[in-house]
């Protein structure tokens, strides 16, 4: 127990110290999170998503949220950089002559971003914080060149087991402390609890139940749990209620999988039909904002 009581102790003095030279502009809450705040902007605002499949697979994160700001009269334009299976580092390697061109972009009202949303790789994530924390400031510093008050939100991510599976909740709380001690390097960022909010969710928070048929409503997948359109629908809303700190009007249809088969693709849909219940996600990602 005493050793538990250090580690955490360690935990705390550790983000107080990393985290003083932004709490004139950040306030932390109990648990760490910093709050980023967005930069006024002239025009539309832009929001850049990078990383992997995390955010974009079965269902698209990126087409989602803009649908979302679209149904509500928020003009926003989203842009992304994703390769599939790989941590930040390599999304920007691989991408680097477009990442370049779109770091080096000017905005009159002295930031071209916004917002940016950035997924690690479950893997470092979860085992390397060190890696996590270098990978998180090389893109930041690209961001900031032209982008100096962006709102950097780190996305905490989703363990790689089923739910039912014993180490669930170990995962969970090792990568829930990985990205917030990582998080607490970057200027001007806070945590998107994605995991958070799927954790609720399978916990049946606001009576939604994550099986049908015996069958995972919200990921699937052998090796890699992907979103279906239960998962998707939650993340772009927890999103859109942690930007804006309001819940979005939901509109009838929205661009979600047919399936997760070879034929299957992304189509306009009834949510009331493709999302098992839609209102009970609602209420999740907003408690998680």
């Amino acid at each position: 127990m005493k050793k538990h009581v250090f580690f955490f102790s360690s935990i705390a003095s550790f983000l107080f110290i990393s985290c003083n030279n932004f709490t004139s502009e950040n306030p932390i809450s109990a648990d760490g999170i910093r709050k980023p705040k967005a930069p006024k902007a002239v025009g539309p605002p832009r929001i850049l998503f990078i990383g992997n499949s995390q955010i974009e697979y079965f269902v698209s994160a990126p087409t989602l949220f803009q649908e979302l700001c679209n149904a509500n009269n928020v003009n926003i334009n989203v842009q992304q950089l994703i390769t599939m299976g790989v941590g930040l580092d390599k999304v920007y390697y691989t991408n680097k002559t477009e990442a370049n061109q779109n770091f080096s972009n000017i905005d009159k009202d002295g930031n071209y971003y916004d917002y940016v949303v950035l997924q690690e790789s479950t893997p470092t994530a979860l085992t390397n914080v060190e890696k996590y924390r270098t990978n998180l400031k090389l893109i930041a510093e690209k961001i900031h060149k032209n982008s100096p008050d962006a709102a950097i939100y780190v996305y905490q991510n989703i363990p790689p087991l089923p739910y039912t599976n014993s180490d669930y909740n170990e995962y969970y709380k090792e990568l829930r402390k990985n990205t917030i001690l990582a998080t607490a390097f970057i200027k001007n960022a806070g945590m998107l609890r994605v995991g958070d909010a799927v954790t609720d969710a399978y916990e049946g928070k606001h009576g939604y139940q994550y099986l049908k048929n015996n069958k995972d409503n919200l990921r699937f997948g052998q090796s890699t749990l992907h979103f279906l359109n239960d998962g998707g629908f939650l993340q772009a809303v927890l999103l859109y209620v942690t930007l804006f700190d309001k819940k979005p009007i939901i509109p009838k249809k929205l661009i979600l999988s047919t399936g997760t088969g070879d034929h299957d693709n992304l189509r306009k849909q009834e949510v009331s039909k493709a999302i098992s219940n839609p209102k009970a996600l609602e209420e999740i990602a907003l408690s998680n904002r």
